[in-house]
């Protein structure tokens, strides 16, 4: 059996320079100092800390599985950690998108956006992250629909056999709180209909219809 690799990306605004403009580098270091001995206990196996404008993005590779709560009690420790150094420095919106409760096992409805797949690795897996601030919920629709339904940017749905089968869109309506799942091409026109009104509908996943291979996962307003 291959072994399985878990991707997990969780970002979270903990405090930022002059309104909601960028993550300080005094953040930066508290993230990396955590990722890090994370790193050296063997409890990940790597990452990289990045941000989104004002939003600090934690992204790391492990084994551990998704909704970890190793993992998601290193990223909150972290996260209370940022916020509170960003409350020392007096920044803006210190701790904004953290909730103050105790950490229940699970990050996830806590304040923080998630976003963790488990996959099979391949010879060649590379990973995209698209990330955003301040956007519509359905901000990355168009990109992934270009990428995974539309056979005149994806020339692989015409001559790979791997991929002529299509994928599925998950779909989510952010008013009423429903999931609907559209497969390409067939339902293609009905994909487009919904994902055109960015601010209510947005693509929350993608897989490949012949055998459920992930693509993308998202977390609030950012994809992996």
């Amino acid at each position: 059996m291959p072994r399985r690799t878990t991707i997990s990306l969780i970002k979270c605004d903990v405090g930022s320079l002059g309104g909601h403009h960028v993550v300080p580098k005094p953040l930066f270091n508290i993230a990396e100092k955590n990722l890090g001995h994370a790193e050296k206990e063997g409890l990940i196996n790597s990452h990289y800390v990045f941000n989104a404008g004002d939003d600090l993005q934690l992204l790391m590779v492990h084994e551990k599985g998704e909704s970890n709560h190793g993992i998601h009690k290193l990223v909150f420790d972290t996260f209370k950690e940022a916020a509170n150094k960003a409350s020392e420095l007096k920044l803006y919106g210190a701790g904004q998108d953290l909730l103050k409760t105790a950490f229940a096992g699970n990050i996830c409805g806590m304040g923080p956006g998630v976003a963790e797949m488990e996959i099979a690795e391949r010879g060649s897996d590379p990973v995209v992250v698209f990330a955003a601030d301040k956007t519509s919920a359905g901000a990355f629709n168009f990109p992934l629909f270009r990428i995974f339904g539309d056979p005149m940017n994806t020339a692989g749905f015409v001559i790979d056999p791997h991929m002529s089968g299509g994928f599925k869109f998950e779909v989510m309506d952010t008013v009423d709180n429903t999931k609907v799942v559209l497969k390409c091409p067939e339902e293609m026109y009905d994909l487009i209909a919904l994902i055109g009104t960015v601010q209510r509908y947005m693509v929350s996943r993608v897989w490949r219809a012949s055998d459920g291979l992930i693509a993308p996962r998202e977390a609030s307003r950012d994809f992996l």
